[in-house]
């Protein structure tokens, strides 16, 4: 329950309109620290919501897929250049991005990712790993600006940043594949 209670205060803290303002205003932490402090929270809040409707749970996500899918299609959605500058222009795309990362994108996690298992787990990372060197390559080498709202430099920092989790991503499967992952014994 305290997980809960920390993704709301997590969740609540970044409503906060002037940490909102602030987080936006620079392209990298919008996009590499809002966000995923936003599934975060609903990943902490899920637990709630998990035990509060377990029948609706197991009736839709009996798997994991279901959850899986929607939270890809949620974060990929919230990587689009496009989106970035609706974001900082319509409140209604304001609103469903602090509606869609914890509830539908945060949530979905946490109850896919124990379902899905070990190859599923695997298909995702293997998936966000292409689509965060395609983000990386987008925004670093852009022929023209593609944020309106942000400048070229901006998104450029953008860019090293998706290279940066790339590779720290590469690495963490590399540790993986070429660790002992048995149990000692003595």
């Amino acid at each position: 329950m305290w997980q809960s209670r920390l993704g709301f205060i997590l969740y609540v803290i970044l409503m906060f309109p002037p940490l909102t303002k602030w987080m936006e205003s620079i392209m990298i932490t919008h996009m590499l620290v809002q966000i995923p402090l936003l599934i975060i929270s609903g990943c902490l809040m899920g637990q709630f919501f998990l035990n509060k409707f377990p029948k609706f749970f197991s009736r839709w996500n009996k798997n994991g897929i279901a959850g899986m899918l929607l939270f890809v299609i949620i974060t990929t959605y919230w990587m689009l250049p496009r989106i970035m500058d609706e974001t900082l222009m319509i409140p209604s795309i304001e609103v469903f991005k602090f509606i869609s990362l914890p509830f539908l994108a945060g949530v979905a996690l946490r109850d896919s990712w124990q379902k899905v298992g070990g190859l599923g787990k695997s298909f995702v990372i293997l998936n966000y790993l292409p689509m965060f060197a395609f983000m990386a390559w987008l925004y670093i080498d852009p022929p023209i600006q593609i944020c309106n709202n942000y400048l070229e430099a901006e998104q450029k920092q953008l860019g090293w940043g998706f290279l940066f989790i790339m590779l720290t991503m590469i690495f963490y499967l590399l540790q993986l594949v070429f660790v002992d992952h048995r149990e000692e014994q003595y």
